[in-house]
């Protein structure tokens, strides 16, 4: 096998057993050079297994791992053109920046020269945006420089590929937004291949340009953080990447015709659905809340049991007669404060079915 492939990661029908336990079944899997892909899901679902097998601490049971068109099975870590940062960055606390960096490149055989070394961890400083703290100790930096020195560790050997494993968990929100726009600003920059396991649906979302959302070790569906969210490819995928509302329906005979289970019906484009029980499932911000009935778009009259204010929106709890509870994302621009709606009112939730998405029961 060349190394003249197109995909920097393949998985070819890989299975990973431990004794007794599955925890991936049969991935398939190519990540194109210089891609972001994030692999979401819920803890246990695979994906930090996935990445352990890309990075080389684990070996697959059954299958194939190609890093750059090559066959990675049986090589261990060190001999992979791949790199880690860890949840916890695993930083030597007896060392300042410039040490921690340069400590790879001292392992490298043949041997770097010292001149080569000070070069190659200055360049990385700078890539993260920390030249002039090379002799900063590591307990003097902040949780956000300290990941960033984690990164400059990790990019100072010019992997091919970089693997995340939940860097900004230990990160305050705020911190965490900044360094997600600064991870895919150097992702760009760098242009190799970043691959992020995140159980974190806005982090997969708002950083990667692949999302791969996995479930009990299978890849549950695999597009970019647009498909993801609009067209979900199963009711686990709506369910866990954002939040959607789930109605009970009954698609009748004519393929065309939901019936709730308040007996109300609404029409919908699912011919490729059998006849039968099925959940409509619809995103809160799909969903119109207002004082009046709309004419244009299938509605429901409700009571607000809740109001959680976002500042530039609000999300509404709506109880429906017949229908449950909703979640109702509402944009605030354009309208005054004294315009949001209490606790109590009476309202009417209207939407277009062509938003809903419709799912076999």
């Amino acid at each position: 096998m060349t190394s003249a492939s197109t995909n920097d990661i393949e998985f070819r029908s890989v299975t990973k057993n431990y004794g007794a336990v599955t925890a991936v079944t049969d991935i398939n899997l190519t990540v194109p050079k210089g891609a972001f892909l994030a692999l979401l899901g819920p803890s246990g679902c695979g994906k930090t297994t996935c990445l352990r097998m890309i990075g080389g601490f684990e070996q697959p049971s059954e299958g194939t791992v190609l890093i750059d068109g090559r066959e990675m099975n049986g090589i261990p870590a060190y001999r992979r053109p791949v790199n880690m940062v860890f949840q916890h960055y695993a930083l030597f606390p007896h060392f300042n920046v410039e040490q921690n960096v340069a400590y790879g490149l001292k392992q490298m055989r043949p041997k770097l020269t010292s001149a080569e070394i000070n070069h190659r961890v200055a360049e990385a400083l700078e890539m993260v945006r920390l030249d002039g703290f090379a002799k900063r100790r590591i307990h003097e930096m902040s949780g956000g420089q300290q990941q960033r020195v984690a990164l400059a560790r990790a990019l100072v050997n010019r992997p091919s590929v970089l693997l995340l494993d939940e860097p900004l968990a230990a990160l305050d929100k705020k911190l965490r937004s900044a360094m997600q726009i600064e991870l895919q600003t150097l992702q760009r920059e760098l242009g190799i291949t970043f691959v992020l396991v995140t159980h974190d649906q806005e982090e997969a979302l708002s950083m990667a340009d692949i999302v791969c959302v996995m479930s009990a070790g299978r890849i549950r569906q695999l597009g970019s953080p647009q498909e993801v969210y609009d067209r979900p490819a199963d009711l686990f995928v709506a369910d866990f990447v954002g939040k959607t509302n789930r109605i009970d329906a009954k698609l009748e005979a004519d393929g065309s015709t939901l019936r709730l289970k308040d007996g109300s019906a609404i029409s919908a484009g699912v011919a490729s659905l059998a006849p039968g029980d099925a959940i409509v499932a619809i995103r809160p911000e799909a969903i119109r809340l207002t004082r009046a009935a709309a004419t244009d778009l299938a509605s429901f009259e409700g009571t607000v049991t809740h109001r959680i204010f976002l500042g530039s929106s609000a999300e509404y709890a709506v109880s429906v007669p017949g229908l449950g509870d909703f979640l109702v994302t509402a944009d605030r621009r354009g309208i005054q404060d004294s315009e949001l709606v209490e606790p109590g009112e009476a309202v009417f939730l209207g939407f277009d079915p062509r938003a809903a998405h419709i799912f076999s029961a």
